[in-house]
């Protein structure tokens, strides 16, 4: 049974992803500041093959003992799904300095030493799975999220150079770029303003957790050997 990391894995997106995975009997490693009551339920229906680790990736510098203590308890790691991250958003000339760094810190910088530690077990085995969640965001750009896309294009040049330093492993590197969907971090969006990014999109409506978390089953899988270095975006055609 193939282990996958999973980090914000307590609602939203990472919780998605936890449920497609369990279903398609992987054993999961699930990393989050709290625990939801809903992970908690999953947990104990999946009780040998879900497990926990209460971690924020503020703290950079334990990142790989964290790593360390996963493989000794767990065994090597064939697959990461850096979702874990922030989401401030605010105009860059009123945006405190603190949170600037606070989202270069969480997402950027974490996930990338995450990678580096992580990357090392699947070195061992000469197989292995990068998923970066990444965002339109970091191509299309939005008002008042300037530094979010920022953080959010970084991963996918990562992903590209990072793909060819881990291919010749058979181990593959790749993003997923959602759209706007309807999770904790854009529950701000109502009204005309979510209204008018539903006619955006090719399809009319705003993709939805499942739809990346079936993504990301397909990547893990063996159809998606050849896959690596690439973004795959899942919008509904919002950038169509």
């Amino acid at each position: 049974m193939d282990l996958i990391v999973v980090t914000g894995s307590s609602k939203g997106l990472g919780l998605a992803v936890c449920k497609r995975l369990l279903n398609e009997d992987y054993k999961i490693v699930g990393i989050a500041r709290t625990k939801s009551d809903e992970f908690k339920e999953l947990e104990e229906k999946y009780s040998d093959k879900l497990f926990y680790i209460e971690y924020d990736f503020n703290n950079t510098k334990d990142i790989h003992m964290l790593v360390k203590s996963i493989t000794k308890k767990h065994g090597n790691i064939y697959g990461l799904i850096n979702n874990a991250a922030l989401g401030h958003d605010g105009v860059l000339g009123t945006m405190h300095e603190t949170q600037i760094s606070e989202l270069i810190r969480v997402n950027i910088e974490a996930p990338i030493l995450l990678t580096k530690y992580v990357s090392r077990s699947m070195l061992m085995k000469l197989r292995g799975r990068v998923i970066n969640i990444g965002s339109i965001i970091g191509s299309t750009g939005f008002n008042g999220l300037s530094v979010y896309g920022a953080t959010k294009a970084s991963m996918q040049g990562f992903t590209k150079s990072l793909a060819r330093e881990l291919g010749k492993a058979k181990i593959t590197v790749n993003t997923i770029a959602p759209g706007y969907m309807q999770t904790a971090m854009t529950s701000g969006l109502q009204g005309d303003k979510l209204e008018s990014i539903k006619r955006r999109s090719a399809l009319g409506h705003l993709a939805n957790v499942n739809d990346v978390s079936g993504t990301v089953k397909y990547l893990l899988s063996n159809d998606a050997q050849n896959i690596t270095g690439t973004t795959i975006t899942v919008d509904a055609g919002s950038t169509a």
